[in-house]
């Protein structure tokens, strides 16, 4: 926190040992209350399918997933579990990446292609497909990038770099009509969610070995490194660093008063979103700021910011009033 990064306002301040602890040296049982895991989806199930055995495998009651795949579709599948559950709409709206293999008409021009996929770049109308879990109505979602990767005659490999929501199968269809033929997606595989690659991601068989190892052998290692604490999902997020008093009222859902500051990343606005964490670096909540983040190292006393979603549970820190 003494970077140029971080504006210091208490270099006083101390965390009791005795309350909370850094994500890093969580238990197993406070990572699944709190965690998540990035998935290689297969093909075949469908993404609540591999939610509800990844729920059954760890023995956890709450566990889901941030973003649907369809059944034939592979890559990057976020697993959120207990309390990191509540992070769905955020992870949810993370841009995506896809890496596609389409059939295309016969007699169709190198470049006639390129000319009519350029039309399927930008903001689009993008209609869920009839097979699509969502109700099917006109909307639109940027796609920031529809590229060829190779074509062999009819077999084409793209990549594509798109809002969140947009549906493959509808560009699909969409480069057919503007090509005059049907093209099918033969493939797709997810590459990126957000920030998380599938570089990163683990597959089912590495979750039951991990878990194996774990509840037959008390071997935590292989867990370790699979389930993530929540604080990794919100690395990106300005943030502000209090007290353990203050982290105990903002668990009970009170507002951040100036007396429990530590310090914050600077250049913050008013009504901008902020991690709140503690000297710990865990996570208490997500808030928005009730003033200038530079304004706050002149302030005695009021509402710095105020709690749209609490993480931590309230009994972490004791109650200070």
């Amino acid at each position: 926190m003494t970077d140029s990064n971080w504006l210091l306002l208490d270099s006083e301040a101390i965390s009791e040992p005795k309350y909370g602890c850094s994500p890093n040296d969580r238990s197993i049982e406070q990572l699944l209350d709190g965690g998540w895991i990035l998935i290689d989806k297969p093909a075949g199930p469908s993404s609540h399918q591999l939610a509800a055995w990844a729920r059954e495998m760890l023995g956890v009651e709450k566990l889901g997933h941030g973003g649907t795949l369809d059944p034939f579709a592979t890559g990057s599948l976020i697993l959120l579990s207990g309390r990191a559950m509540r992070l769905t709409g955020r992870i949810l709206k993370g841009e995506k990446t896809y890496h596609c293999i389409f059939k295309l008409p016969k007699d169709i021009s190198d470049d006639d292609l390129i000319t009519n996929i350029s039309k399927l770049t930008g903001r689009i109308h993008n209609v869920p497909p009839i097979e699509s879990a969502v109700k099917v109505q006109v909307r639109q979602r940027t796609i920031n990038e529809f590229n060829i990767i190779e074509r062999n005659d009819r077999i084409l490999l793209c990549t594509i770099d798109c809002e969140a929501g947009t549906y493959v199968r509808t560009l699909a269809r969409d480069l057919g009509l503007l090509l005059g033929g049907d093209v099918e997606l033969i493939e797709l595989r997810r590459g990126k969610s957000g920030s998380f690659s599938e570089n990163d991601a683990i597959t089912m068989h590495q979750l039951s070995d991990a878990i194996y190892l774990w509840k037959n052998h008390n071997n935590a290692e292989g867990m370790k490194k699979i389930i993530q604490p929540v604080e990794t999902l919100l690395e990106n997020i300005p943030k502000i660093c209090i007290k353990d008093g203050a982290a105990a009222a903002l668990s009970h859902g009170a507002p951040l008063a100036r007396p429990g500051v530590v310090g914050l990343n600077p250049g913050v606005k008013r009504g901008d979103e902020v991690a709140i964490i503690t000297m710990k670096h865990e996570i208490v909540c997500l808030a928005s700021m009730s003033v200038n983040g530079d304004d706050v190292k002149n302030m005695t006393g009021g509402e710095i910011a105020r709690p749209n979603l609490v993480l931590m549970p309230p009994q972490t820190y004791p109650k200070r009033w």
